[in-house]
C-alpha cells in the first residue's frame, strides 16, 4: 500500500495549533515503545481542550526510562494498547498543525513509526518544532532544552517530563517565542512559502552569499535568490 505523505516541518508562529509531547520506553523508534501521548489544543493562541494517556507498551518500562519520566510498569498495565491510545490521539488532532519541543528529531519519528505499522500511513499533519524556533529567536541561550526555555521566560518546569506537563509548558514557550519574532520582525523569509511544499522560505548563507531556502531541507531543496 503506498504511504501518504508526510507533514511538513514549518517555521514561525500560527495562532492554531495543538502541542503534543510523547514519553517512550528508549530513544528508537525501531525498538522502543510509547507510554504517554499527551496534547493541548489551542485556538487564538487560548487553551481549549486537553488531551491525555498513559500507554500500555506490551513490554517491560527500562529502569533508565522511569527514572527520567516516572512511568512504571504498574501505572501503565491498565493503560489502553498503542492502537486504541492513538486512534483518540489522531481524534484529538484532526488536522491541526502541531507544536512540539524537538519532535522532528523524535517524537515523530515515533509517530511516524507507529502509524505505518498499525495503519500503513504516515502522519499528515505539519507540524512545528520548537527547538528550531528557539535557536532563532532567543539565540543568546547557550542551551536550548525546553527547561532552559521556561527557566528564561519564568515558566514553572514542575512536573517536566510528564507529557501533558511538557506541554503545558511549551505551549507558554511557544506563545512567547511568537510575540519575539512578531515583536523584532525576525521571521527569516518574512513569512513567504515554499512554492513546491508550503514550508517557510528561510534566509540562509552560501557560497555565493545570501538566499532563501525551504525549511523543511533536506526533504525539499527548493531556493530563492534574495
Amino acid at each position: 500500500m503506498r504511504q501518504q505523505k508526510r507533514g511538513t516541518r514549518l517555521s514561525g508562529y500560527r495562532p492554531d495549533y495543538v502541542v503534543f509531547d510523547l514519553e517512550t520506553t528508549g530513544l528508537s523508534p525501531i525498538t522502543d515503545g510509547i507510554i504517554e501521548i499527551s496534547a493541548v489544543k489551542v485556538k487564538g493562541g487560548k487553551v481549549t481542550d486537553r488531551f491525555s494517556t498513559l500507554v500500555n507498551p506490551g513490554r517491560r518500562i527500562p529502569a533508565a526510562a522511569t527514572r527520567v519520566n516516572g512511568i512504571t510498569d504498574e501505572m501503565v498495565k491498565d493503560a489502553p494498547g498503542l492502537r486504541e491510545a492513538l486512534d483518540r490521539f489522531l481524534a484529538f488532532i484532526e488536522d491541526q498543525v502541531l507544536v512540539g519541543h524537538n519532535i522532528h528529531s523524535f517524537d515523530m519519528g515515533f509517530l511516524n513509526h507507529a502509524m505505518e505499522e498499525l495503519y500503513q500511513k504516515s502522519l499528515s499533519n505539519d507540524y512545528i518544532d520548537t527547538l528550531y524556533m528557539a535557536r532563532s529567536c532567543l539565540k543568546e541561550l547557550s542551551h536550548h532544552r525546553l527547561v532552559d526555555l521556561a527557566a528564561h521566560f519564568d515558566i514553572s518546569t514542575e512536573g517536566a517530563h510528564r507529557a501533558l506537563n511538557d506541554c503545558i509548558m511549551n505551549q507558554k514557550c511557544y506563545e512567547k517565542m511568537g510575540k519575539i519574532m512578531e515583536t523584532v520582525n525576525s521571521r527569516p523569509g518574512s513569512g513567504e512559502t515554499c512554492p513546491r511544499c508550503g514550508a517557510e522560505l528561510v534566509k540562509r548563507n552560501g557560497k555565493f552569499g545570501q538566499f532563501y531556502g525551504c525549511s523543511s531541507f533536506p526533504n525539499c531543496r527548493y531556493t530563492k535568490n534574495i
